[in-house]
């Protein structure tokens, strides 16, 4: 098995889709079978497989991943807490994903005793108008609340997820305010991505790339004040507006350990991977370019020797305005968009308003 060549190509964080399955329908999300497909998830063995591969994995380089339990939503995989005590048992570190809405007084307990080290709950809105229309259930905001207030009374650490689009934009600072009031640790702000059901929403929601630019100088200005943690996914020109604005090493400093060392942006295939319910991987949940499989392949091999993976990680082959621009060892533009847009990972990021001075010599 190869080793990583530099400390840039280490495995921070996979995220896996335990389940296909969903209590809800949201407008945005990446997945497009229908919960029928749940026939088709890795069983409980090829679970437990997939965490002693990760395991195997994490010996080789000088830390454990995190492993974010996601979905769907996890919490209808009925063997989840089963597979939380072994990712634990094997010293990789437990993150769970959710939309919250199933989150009563005995899965919070559950939750609490299983070792999950924070939970992230997704809130599109900071009122249910808005968050119920992108999640398409009337009453999901209400029930969100519900599950979030059960974990603050078990002590369980949780962050808020929003992903913006042109229909709850300006509700950003009043999300980071509730996130704050409800007690939450972190705020995590995903940029809308047009894969799955999110390529019909990007007709209409995706923010222009000039809208882009003014929300990120928005979320530096809350990341300033520093109560609470921010970070941006899918969004990785954040690093160079944090850089422009002289606001990089405070955010640094305010970010977990694990996050302080990332190498860039967009950390597609770098520091993150993404394993689809039925053991298929990908550089990251949104950018569908398939990699492997773990039941055919070990993830280490995966990581290590795929070509497309070693792609990616090199900049020096980025296209267009992102292989000119002087950010882009921080950067690296969004993959995935670039994909969706242009069918080649390695295009420029179609939703950044930034022209490079090289570009205009």
């Amino acid at each position: 098995m190869s080793r990583p060549v530099s400390s840039d190509q280490l495995l921070r964080l996979l995220f896996w889709e335990t389940t296909i399955k969903c209590n809800l329908t949201c407008a945005h999300c990446r997945r497009l079978e229908s919960n029928e497909a749940a026939g088709k998830d890795l069983s409980t063995a090829q679970a437990k497989e997939l965490i002693e591969q990760l395991a195997d994995l994490g010996k080789s380089q000088a830390f454990m991943p995190v492993l974010v339990f996601s979905g769907g939503e996890p919490l209808c995989r009925e063997d989840l807490f089963e597979l939380v005590g072994q990712a634990q048992m094997a010293g990789i570190i437990p993150a769970l994903a959710t939309n919250g809405t199933l989150i009563d007084a005995a899965a919070a307990q559950q939750i609490r005793g299983s070792g999950i080290v924070r939970v992230a709950v997704s809130l599109d809105g900071a009122t249910a108008e808005v968050h119920n229309k992108l999640r398409q259930l009337d009453g999901s905001f209400e029930r969100a609340l519900e599950g979030i207030n059960r974990l603050r009374e078990k002590n369980v650490p949780f962050q808020i997820n929003v992903t913006l689009t042109k229909h709850n934009a300006e509700q950003l600072e009043d999300i980071y305010e509730l996130a704050e009031s409800l007690g939450a640790v972190a705020v995590h702000i995903f940029m809308l991505v047009p894969v799955g059901c999110g390529q019909v929403l990007a007709e209409t929601d995706m923010l222009s790339p000039q809208q882009i630019e003014r929300k990120l100088l928005e979320i530096c200005r809350m990341d300033g004040q520093g109560r609470l943690q921010v970070k941006v996914t899918c969004g990785p020109h954040y690093e160079r507006v944090i850089r422009q604005q002289g606001l990089y090493q405070a955010h640094r400093e305010r970010l977990p350990i694990e996050n302080q060392k990332s190498s860039r942006g967009c950390l597609a295939g770098l520091g993150v991977l993404f394993v689809g319910h039925q053991g298929d991987v990908f550089p990251c949940g949104y950018l569908p370019v398939k990699c492997g499989n773990v039941l055919e392949e070990k993830l280490s091999q995966i990581w290590y020797n795929n070509k497309d993976l070693a792609r990616m990680r090199d900049s020096s082959g980025l296209e267009g305005k992102c292989g000119i621009c002087g950010y882009k060892q921080v950067c690296g533009g969004c993959r995935g968009r670039a994909y969706a847009a242009t069918g080649n990972y390695m295009a420029e990021e179609p939703f950044c308003a930034y022209i490079p001075p090289e570009a205009v010599r």
